[in-house]
C-alpha cells in the first residue's frame, strides 16, 4: 500500500499516453463484451432446449412442410408421451423493423409440452374460444405496450393478406431464460384461411416419456416415414437449435478469432508503452536502486502500473458495454436475450489483468536486472 502514491505519480507522468492506453483497453473490452453478448444470444436456444423433446421436420429443409396426419402416427410410437406442432408465420407488424417470432400452434397440446410457459386459466379459456385469438409473450407486451383486448393487424409475407388477431392472454416464462418475445395463434385459423398449406404444418415437437430413449425413438420415427413423399429428419431439440445456429455460420470461431486479434493488439500496444516508460525512467530506476529499492520491488512497481492500465481500461469498457445492453435489444427482436452476464464481466476483467501482466513482464524484468552503473551512464 505504501507504494501506491509512487505508482500514481508514474501514471500521471505522461497523461496523454496513460489516457490512450486506458482508452485502448476500454474500446477492446467494450467490443469483447458486445461479442460475448451476441454469442450468448445466438446460443441461448441451445442452452434452454428441453431434454425430453424431439423436433421432427421435413428431411429436405426446415421450410418444407409435413402433413398434419403425421400427428396421430407419431403419438403411436412407443415411448412418445405427447405430440404437438407449429408453423412459422413470418408476418410484419406496421413496419418491417418490428420483427418478432409468430407461430401458428396446435393450441390444444402446445402449452402442455412447453411447460416452461404459463398462462392464466381465464386467459387461456378466452383464447380457446376465439378462433382469431392470440397469446402474446410478456416481452412483446413490454415492447409494444399492448394489452388484453387489443386487436393486432399483421401483414402476411409468407401468407399474403392482412391478418387480424385479438389479444386474449399473456404468457410468461417460469424461468428468466424463457423466450417471452413470441406471438402464438391458432393453427386452425391459418389452415382455414390459407388454402396453399391446408393440411400441412411446419414441424412437430415430440415429448418423450424417457429422454434416454431419444436416439431410438428418433430412428424409429424416421424409418416410419422413409420413402414417403414427406420424409422426416428427427433430432433432439438441443441438436435442432445447434444446427439452426450453424446455418448462420461458425459464430463461436469468428468471435474467438476477433477476440484473439483484439487482445494480441492490446498486448503489443501496452508492452510497447511500458518498454518506452521504463527506458524513459532508466536513470530514476538506477537512483531508486541506489536508495535501497530491491529488484523485486522495481519489478512489482512496473508490473502494477501495467496491470492498472489494463484493469481500469477494462472496467470502463465493460461498464459502458453493460450500460449499452441495459437499453435493450438493438435488433428489435432478432436476439432473444441481450445481456452482459456477471460471469463474462469477471472473465473480461481477468483477461484484462492477464494482458496487463504479460505486457509488463518483460519491461519489468529488464528494469529489475538493470545495472546501476550502466543506467547512470545513459542519458
Amino acid at each position: 500500500m505504501k507504494f501506491i502514491p509512487l505508482i500514481w505519480v508514474n501514471l500521471k507522468r505522461k497523461k496523454m499516453r496513460t489516457m490512450l492506453t486506458i482508452g485502448s483497453f476500454a474500446v477492446a473490452l467494450f467490443l469483447f463484451g458486445l461479442l460475448t453478448v451476441i454469442h450468448s444470444a445466438f446460443s441461448h436456444q441451445v442452452k434452454i432446449a428441453g431434454a425430453d423433446r424431439l423436433v421432427v421436420r421435413n428431411r429436405i429443409s426446415l421450410i418444407m412442410p409435413l402433413p398434419i396426419s403425421y400427428k396421430q402416427r407419431l403419438a403411436q410410437v412407443s415411448g412418445v408421451k405427447s405430440v404437438t406442432f407449429g408453423s412459422w408465420f413470418g408476418g410484419v407488424y406496421q413496419t418491417e423493423r418490428n420483427f418478432f417470432p409468430q407461430f401458428a400452434i396446435d393450441s390444444e397440446t402446445y402449452l402442455s409440452i412447453f411447460s416452461e410457459y404459463s398462462v392464466a386459466p381465464e386467459q387461456w379459456e378466452l383464447f380457446m374460444k376465439d378462433r382469431q385469438g392470440c397469446l402474446i409473450g410478456e416481452g412483446l407486451i413490454e415492447r409494444f405496450g399492448w394489452k388484453i383486448g387489443d386487436r393486432i393487424p399483421i401483414q402476411g409475407t409468407i401468407f399474403p393478406g392482412l391478418w387480424e388477431f385479438n389479444i386474449c392472454g399473456i404468457f410468461k416464462g417460469k424461468t428468466p431464460e424463457s423466450d417471452t418475445k413470441q406471438f402464438w395463434f391458432h393453427y386452425k385459423y391459418l389452415d382455414e384461411r390459407d388454402s396453399s398449406t391446408k393440411g400441412l404444418v411446419g414441424w412437430y415437437y415430440v415429448q418423450l416419456s424417457d429422454p434416454s430413449q431419444a436416439d431410438r425413438i428418433a430412428q424409429t420415427i424416421d424409418e416410419m416415414f422413409a420413402n414417403s413423399p414427406y420424409e422426416t429428419a428427427t433430432e433432439t431439440e438441443k441438436a435442432f437449435a445447434a444446427g439452426f445456429l450453424k446455418q448462420m455460420g461458425n459464430i463461436q470461431f469468428v468471435l474467438i478469432c476477433i477476440g484473439s486479434v483484439i487482445f494480441f493488439t492490446l498486448l503489443l500496444i501496452t508492452g510497447s508503452n511500458m518498454a518506452i516508460a521504463v527506458r524513459e525512467r532508466t536513470n530514476e530506476i538506477a537512483v531508486m536502486k541506489t536508495l535501497g529499492f530491491s529488484g523485486i520491488r522495481i519489478l512489482f512497481l512496473i508490473l502494477a502500473e501495467s496491470i492498472i492500465y489494463a484493469f481500469v481500461g477494462g472496467t470502463i469498457g465493460l461498464g459502458l458495454c453493460k450500460l449499452y445492453t441495459l437499453q435493450g435489444d438493438p435488433t428489435n427482436g432478432m436476439l432473444i436475450i441481450f445481456e452482459l452476464s456477471h460471469a463474462y464481466i469477471a472473465l473480461g476483467l481477468g483477461i484484462s489483468a492477464m494482458v496487463g501482466f504479460l505486457a509488463g513482464i518483460i519491461p519489468s524484468c529488464l528494469a529489475m536486472r538493470l545495472n546501476i552503473v550502466d543506467a547512470m551512464r545513459r542519458i
